[in-house]
């Protein structure tokens, strides 16, 4: 008995593509396993291809001991069928089946041999991928992610239910052969697709469960959806009924949107490459199939889009998929209803034959597109006809959907405009439209284009030239919009083409012709049709892609290669701290740098405009990260890691941040470094992190060295002094107490506001269009990932329902974290506003009347406005339990803490009692965590650190350290 027994089929009807070449990539990754006890059979139908037959007869021959073969029954034909007699074949102790063409990784075996043997488990199943494009990428489902995020041990299914949820049983799992024997697992034989069903009902029958965090199989096909889609819908309802008959109603739920999403909408997505005969044939048949309801949870344009598909509708399907590809486009009539819910429409042209398509109205109000004037909508023009026309010009028709709230009404004059612009330039010819109308909800519009004697592309670069009409009311203030031309992919024949008169001569091409994208819009390209340019074109083919060119390319490579090096930042460090800091100091030159560059805001931007006012004679340079947009005009700049910006860093006279400079680079002697922080504790920091303490020494030496450059340190409180100085390591000669030169302004906003009333609003209130009748609410939560560059982060507090409860009283400022970004619904004009990219936060704070954050800093400094301050952390256990914390913040909390979004809307709803009740508790909190900060911390700072004596002091006192270190050395 071997220790594992791979069955792979050969001849079924639903093997994987590739046929032999399939079948011996299947057997050869068996082969190759590290696990020496693992077998392959081979079980062969006898209707099997006669090249798949000698493909197997000589892989077994090369290795008899490993491979057996296999010869099913004659009656045996499924693919079923033959699983089934692979299994009653297989000897090992685990048995694994692959589709023909799935391939195991070099360790699959041994791995899920090891966790089986360790956990004593029935079912071993790993990860796997398959196939993304037609270039053979492969990826593997997001979903897998969570679901094998840690390797474990499951007693029940139920412990991770996208084991069947989603179609996770597929591939890549094993069983003990013992255990598939005991429970009679066998697949389904009348079912196509049987391996949908077969992981599911093997998952609900063993006991114990182990999951493999490896990539155990590569090289699965994508089922085709467009031919399988009855077979899938099938195997997925058996898995649905099964989960019913266990007793388990909201897995068959999640199992239902789970195949919408996974199965249904990728579908859709694919209309647009369809024939439309084709197209209508795919939507008929899932009309026959999905005679089940909609799942009502999935998101709006997915719900639309089965919804259309269960329909039968092929084009209100297409413009689903166009709809699904651009989310912010309109490409359907939208009606608005009494109550303001928004349908989406139809064109009126079905799309089912005599099949009825129409239904129930589709709501989709929660994509906003009702928020948006005509002329900021992307509206979906799709291209109804492409031809020739008479007189030998090319002849374009189609239709703009108009959305039905906004834009112009019939019987308004319209003119129109057809472009086309040359890809990754400038250059644009226009040509008049001839015919354009309104036709009820939309626009029907008719041009012809001389685009061979109009259209002069050089012949080089811009040989692709995009569509995209333009459509304005007659009139000064006429709406306008402006839209890309959609087609699907067979919407343009071959035969339309044209002469094209490049400016480098017909030998650069010389005929235009039409094309649809990848992104489906349509599009001229100049190709070469006729012999003298195809010749041309085979000549520097063979010129650019030869002998020379290659030696020119590997040598352009290598220069390039070398030039990334030397900008690299892994050169760069070791070249400023080897010699760039030994070049002689600028006297009174300062490099600022706020939140690691990427803003102009917070204590160091307080600190230069103190200097500035004061009128020292500092030279002062800025460091910026991404883009030099909101830095003062008349500041010196320099991007972050450049040779400018280590230039600047090695010869300034005094650095100052509030986050930390790049810890690879060491501070000149000759230095004072300004540490100016970012906020007060609440989680644990430094080296009180558990993150760091189980970090490495030579980890938490490089800390240390960092921290080890600041000579200063601001403090705004003793917590601050207990807290991060003591977690960073920090003496207290180094600690300024002064407070945060951020928070002055909001000092001085507190005095004005209680000795002259809220209003008149800072200006930045009319430039965010704040009205003065409405609480202002900014929502700023905390960082929630780890170290690395900018991530996209999901929101907790759902905006737009926000909007709906409190948009008539409220204005929602959302401001997500430096380090992550977050993307906003559309919601009503003057309801939600993103001040993400604003650089100054204090600016932000002076004209919020209520903060929701949960536990980041930001609360410490809003604090000192003695404002409404209301937490909203549902993860608030979590958190602190993993990152550790400083204190208890339910008990010290400045306003309520809520966990669950209807507890937030309560308290907003109850601001005026809850305020009344937390006043003293946020005037104590604000004494606590802010005693220092009397509203002059930047004069007191400037004092300290730039001012002429404190030069001396610092000057001297490093010389001090310096001479005692040597002394050491």
């Amino acid at each position: 008995m071997s220790d594992f027994s791979c069955v792979i089929t050969g001849g079924g009807d639903n093997d994987g593509p590739g046929g032999a070449d399939a079948l011996r990539a299947s057997v050869e990754s068996v082969l190759g396993q590290s696990l020496r006890g693992a077998e392959a059979v081979v079980v062969l139908a006898s209707a099997a291809d006669p090249a798949v037959r000698t493909a197997a007869r000589t892989l077994a021959d090369r290795a008899p001991g490993r491979i057996r073969l296999v010869h099913a029954d004659p009656a045996v034909r499924t693919t079923g069928a033959l699983r089934n007699a692979g299994l009653d074949a297989a000897n090992g102790r685990y048995v694994l089946v692959l589709t023909t063409g799935e391939r195991l990784q070099l360790h699959a075996c041994r791995n899920l041999w090891q966790a089986g043997e360790t956990s004593r488990a029935d079912l071993i199943a790993g990860r796997w991928s398959r196939a993304a494009d037609e270039g053979g990428k492969e990826r593997e489902p997001s979903w897998q992610g969570e679901l094998y995020a840690r390797s474990r041990t499951l007693a029940r299914f139920t412990e991770a239910p996208e084991l069947v949820v989603r179609d996770a049983l597929v591939t890549g799992f094993c069983l003990r052969r013992e255990a598939a024997r005991r429970h009679g697992l066998r697949y389904e034989e009348d079912l196509a697709h049987g391996e949908i069903l077969f992981g599911p009902l093997a998952a609900a029958a063993v006991g114990r469960i182990a999951l493999v965090r490896r990539l155990i199989v590569t090289g699965r096909a994508v089922p085709d959806r467009a031919r399988d889609l009855t077979a899938l819908v099938e195997a997925h309802r058996r898995v649905a009924n099964t989960l019913l008959a266990r007793g388990l109603p909201e897995l068959r739920e999640e199992r239902e949107k789970a195949f919408a999403r996974d199965h249904l909408v990728p579908l859709v997505r694919s209309f647009p490459g369809l024939p439309a005969a084709r197209r209508t044939r795919v939507a008929a048949a899932a009309a026959r199939a999905l005679t089940g309801p909609v799942p009502p949870d999935l998101p709006p344009l997915e719900r639309v889009a089965v919804t259309l598909l269960a329909r039968g509708d092929a084009e209100g399907v297409l413009a689903a998929a166009y709809a699904l590809s651009r989310p912010a486009t309109v490409c359907a009539p939208l009606t608005t209803d009494a109550d303001g819910r928004v349908t989406w429409g139809s064109d009126g042209k079905g799309g089912g034959g005599d099949r009825d398509t129409s239904g129930p109205p589709l709501d989709i109000t929660e994509l906003g597109h009702q928020q948006r004037p005509f002329g900021e909508l992307r509206l979906m023009n799709r291209l109804t006809r492409c031809a020739t026309a008479e007189d030998g010009r090319l002849l374009l028709e189609g239709r703009l959907v108009l959305p039905g709230h906004s834009g112009p009404t019939p019987g308004t004059p319209l003119a129109a405009t057809l472009e086309f612009r040359a890809r990754g330039g400038a250059r644009a010819v226009a040509f008049p439209v001839e015919e354009v109308r309104h036709d009820g909800n939309g626009i029907i519009w008719r041009a012809r284009a001389d685009v061979s004697r109009r259209l002069r592309p050089v012949g080089v670069r811009d040989t692709a030239w995009d569509a995209r009409l333009t459509v304005q009311a007659e009139g000064p203030d006429g709406p306008r919009s402006v839209s890309d031309l959609f087609a699907p992919q067979d919407q343009v024949a071959g035969a339309v083409r044209f002469a094209a008169r490049p400016r480098l001569g017909r030998l650069a091409g010389d005929t235009w012709e039409p094309y649809i994208t990848l992104k489906d819009h349509f599009a001229l390209r100049l190709t070469a049709r006729r012999r003298p340019a195809r010749t041309t074109h085979r000549l520097v083919r063979y010129a650019t892609r030869f002998r020379p060119a290659r030696k020119a390319k590997l040598l352009v490579r290598a220069l390039r290669r070398r030039l990334d090096r030397y900008r690299s930042r892994g050169f760069k460090a070791p070249a400023y701290n080897s010699w760039l800091t030994r070049l002689p100091v600028r006297r009174g030159s300062v490099v600022f740098e706020s939140h690691m560059g990427t803003c102009y805001g917070d204590s160091p931007r307080a600190l230069y405009e103190e200097i500035r006012r004061q009128g020292l004679k500092l030279h002062a340079t800025w460091s910026y990260d991404s883009a030099p947009a909101g830095f003062p005009d008349d500041a010196r700049l320099v991007r972050r890691w450049s040779w400018r910006y280590l230039w600047a860093l090695a010869r300034a006279e005094y650095w100052v941040d509030n986050q930390g400079f790049p810890q690879h680079l060491r501070k000149p002697r000759h230095t004072t470094y300004l540490q100016t922080w970012h906020g007060s504790a609440y989680k644990r920091m430094g080296f009180d992190e558990t993150r760091v303490r189980l970090q490495n020494a030579p980890q938490r030496e490089r800390l240390q060295r960092a921290v080890d450059r600041f000579d200063h340190f601001l403090v705004r409180s003793e917590h601050d002094v207990n807290t991060l100085a003591r977690a960073y390591r920090l003496p207290d000669e180094r600690l300024l107490r002064t407070g945060y030169p951020r928070n002055d302004a909001l000092i001085a906003e507190r005095n004005r506001s209680e000795s002259e009333g809220r209003l008149p609003r800072p200006a930045l209130a009319e430039a965010l269009g704040l009205a003065d009748h409405k609480r202002t609410v900014l929502y700023a939560p905390t960082f929630r990932g780890g170290p690395g560059k900018q991530r996209r982060s999901r929101l907790l507090l759902d905006v737009r329902e926000f909007a709906a409860r409190f948009g008539d009283t409220h204005t929602l400022l959302v401001r997500s974290h430096y380090l992550e970004s977050a993307r906003l619904p559309v919601c009503p004009p003057g309801t939600v506003v993103d001040v993400s990219r604003h650089h100054d936060v204090s600016e932000l704070l002076a004209l919020t009347d209520v903060l929701i954050t949960d536990y980041s800093s930001i609360m410490f400094d809003f604090v000192l406005l003695d404002r409404p301050v209301v937490l909203f952390a549902p993860d608030l256990d979590a958190y602190a339990d993993e990152r550790g914390s400083y204190f208890d913040l339910r008990e010290n909390a400045p306003g309520p803490v809520t966990a669950t979004q209807d507890e937030l809307f309560t308290a907003l709803a109850e601001l005026k009692k809850s305020d009344t009740r937390y006043a003293d508790q946020r005037r104590e909190f604000a004494e606590r965590f802010g005693s220092y900060d009397r509203g002059d911390a930047a004069r007191r700072t400037v004092e300290a650190v730039f001012g002429p004596a404190a030069s001396r002091a610092s000057r001297a006192s490093r010389h001090t350290t310096d001479h005692d270190r040597g002394a050491g050395r």
